[in-house]
């Protein structure tokens, strides 16, 4: 039988040996303390293999061959209520009777009590079938996920700390529902004029005198906006002041149900679906604009906590989206491989014309490079996530448990901060332009609707853009890197040292490579940093002496002080990206010898595109700044 598991030997690596599965089942078991448990890393493992397998299956025999018609087939709305296409339904029905919506799920609450990490190999194979019912497959069990989690926050969720389970949960009757594959939720956070800029949210909730609270107000772009449970961002304080910030503290988050089925069987609705809109890509998920007048909702956490509860979530969704990206990207590398192949021009296959061939190699070198920093970086979050929680509810835990979680959460928690919005930004963007480049490959039938180039083109050009654009990441990224210059100076003098180093003296040649990339990348951040401080310096010149140290080491303006970082804050990122997969991959290499030429492959490519990035990050800029300062 056809599977998108079986068929794919990289995917497979990373389940049989390319992630720390038995850190992440002693974590997932909470140490193997539940009766329900299993005892061993081994059988958790066996486990994970059978619903790998058993969804490669179901994706390769229910999705792959719909794509194309749930690409074409309208969702429409009508009477207030939105019907999906008949081949969409068709498969969350197979999902549904699979009981796949609550893999994440601890046992206590109808789940199979999976890693994340799982979870996320899985969520590939769904969008290499279609990324739209990908996209739509995430609001159902990781609603249900972020329901636990905002309970876990609130402190609305008790353990039962000997058993290693959860006593009660405040939402347990909602997750119920959704891990039934009877309802399902989304996250409504965009307005009109308020996308990026969520300081500007307007959508208000006011608590009448009875303590109701109810939402006022508008969401547009809410993917999947048709669902039952509606996580929304609304206003409960004005802003106070003129800072930019001011505004997300007066934001609140809320718990609102869109709808209620009465037993007469009609629906009573308490949130209105204005439009579904009508979008280039992504036919087969729905995108809804959304109307609250006095809906009903459940405050979550306290007031003015909205902006850091959706922080919360943040990281999970971006890791998401890169591994959407992936799944698209294989399926326009296979695609594209299989057309090359078989289409003769000149007395040969183009896969042998020397062009197309060079293509074809970079396509799969940038799908096995993102894919090594998508398992890595997922990882490291799960493992974050998971001892931060067994740290605050573990009372049973031992003295070696303990430290051993003191040393390691912080280690997790920087790789994840470090690699989220690299993967992001790199997924995303490589999604597009490997797409791009399978419609090249086949040529004019590729701008046809007949092999399905097109569709995948137009399905990967939302990725740089939900979930957080590719130019928010970038900034992300900056923003942490040269921080962190600014927080630790010596550490980076330390690391561009040890960098330049083993750049020369390391006894493994691909090493030195690595540490070649490293240099580089380091090298355009003390650019960045040196230019920063510079101009620093001449601002200094208005300013007694005695202010001097705290305007170089606490008082930094972002908007002011890194006009050069923000301007080259992108190609940062992709140097920071590059040297990131590089890393990972010699991680790999050195334990399992067979993926150094993978590593070769993807250094043959990066380091030439790096040095153009260090170049252009190096040399130039000054003359947009200078135009940008006189229209100021």
């Amino acid at each position: 039988m056809a599977s998108f598991l079986t068929d794919n030997d990289d995917l497979r690596f990373y389940l049989d040996r390319g992630i720390d599965w038995d850190a992440l089942v002693e974590v997932t078991e909470y140490g193997y303390r539940a009766p329900d448990c299993f005892k061993n890393a081994a059988d958790a493992r066996a486990f994970y293999g059978e619903i790998a397998a058993m969804m490669g299956e179901l994706v390769a025999k229910e999705l792959g061959p719909r794509a194309a018609k749930v690409d074409r087939e309208d969702n429409v709305l009508a009477n207030g209520e939105v019907t999906e296409g008949p081949s969409m339904r068709a498969f969350f029905d197979a999902l549904k009777a699979a009981e796949v919506h609550g893999l994440c799920l601890p046992r206590e609450l109808g789940g199979l009590n999976a890693p994340l990490t799982l979870y996320f190999l899985v969520a590939e194979m769904i969008a290499r079938g279609d990324v739209s019912a990908m996209t739509h497959f995430s609001f159902h069990g990781g609603m249900a996920m972020a329901m636990l989690a905002y309970s876990i926050h609130e402190g609305s969720t008790r353990f039962d700390v000997a058993a290693g389970r959860i006593a009660e949960t405040r939402f347990a009757s909602y997750i119920d529902e959704i891990a039934r594959g009877e309802a399902w939720g989304c996250m409504d956070i965009t307005e009109p004029d308020a996308g990026s800029d969520m300081a500007r949210l307007r959508c208000r909730a006011e608590q009448g005198a009875d303590g109701t609270w109810r939402l006022h107000g508008e969401k547009i772009f809410i993917t999947s906006g048709h669902g039952k449970f509606h996580f929304v961002i609304a206003r409960t304080e004005e802003a106070q002041g003129d800072d930019a910030l001011a505004g997300l503290q007066g934001l609140s988050m809320f718990l609102a149900k869109a709808y209620d089925d009465l037993p007469d069987g009609t629906r009573v609705r308490h949130v209105e679906i204005a439009r579904i809109e009508e979008k280039l890509g992504h036919h087969g998920s729905v995108t809804a604009a959304l109307v609250f007048d006095g809906t009903p909702a459940e405050l979550v956490g306290q007031r003015g906590e909205g902006f850091k509860y959706m922080l919360t979530l943040m990281n999970n969704a971006r890791v998401g989206v890169a591994f959407e990206g992936i799944g698209l990207s294989e399926c326009a590398l296979r695609m594209a491989r299989e057309y090359a192949a078989g289409r003769t021009s000149m007395g040969k296959p183009i896969a042998r014309h020397e062009m197309i061939a060079d293509m074809l190699d970079e396509m799969e070198t940038d799908v096995l490079g993102l894919r090594a920093l998508a398992a890595t970086s997922a990882f490291h979050e799960e493992m974050a996530q998971k001892l931060a929680l067994l740290d605050r509810f573990n009372e049973v835990a031992s003295a070696d448990e303990r430290a051993r979680s003191a040393r390691d959460l912080p280690w997790h928690r920087a790789r994840s901060r470090r690699f989220t919005p690299l993967l992001k930004y790199l997924s995303s963007e490589k999604a597009v332009e490997i797409a791009r480049r399978n419609v090249q490959i086949h040529g004019g039938v590729g701008y046809t609707k007949e092999y399905g180039a097109e569709k995948l083109l137009r399905d990967a050009l939302v990725l740089p853009i939900y979930e957080g654009t590719s130019q928010i990441q970038s900034l992300m990224a900056m923003k942490d890197t040269l921080g962190g210059i600014v927080k630790r100076p010596q550490a980076f003098v330390r690391r561009l040292a040890k960098a330049q180093w083993r750049a020369v003296s390391a006894p493994d040649a691909l090493e030195r490579r690595v540490a070649a990339v490293s240099v580089l990348s380091l090298s355009a951040q003390r650019h960045l940093m040196t230019r920063t401080a510079a101009d620093k310096f001449k601002r200094l010149g208005g300013q007694h002496p005695s202010t001097w140290k705290d305007s170089l080491t606490k008082q930094w303006d972002p908007k002011r002080d890194f006009a050069l970082a923000m301007l080259h804050a992108e190609r940062l990122t992709r140097l920071l990206a590059d040297e990131a997969v590089a890393e990972v991959l010699l991680e790999q290499a050195q334990k399992h010898p067979d993926r150094r030429p993978l590593l070769e492959r993807w250094l043959d490519r990066c380091e030439l595109r790096d040095r153009g990035l260090h170049e252009a990050i190096t040399t130039t800029g000054e003359k947009l700044l200078a135009r940008l300062a006189e229209g100021a």
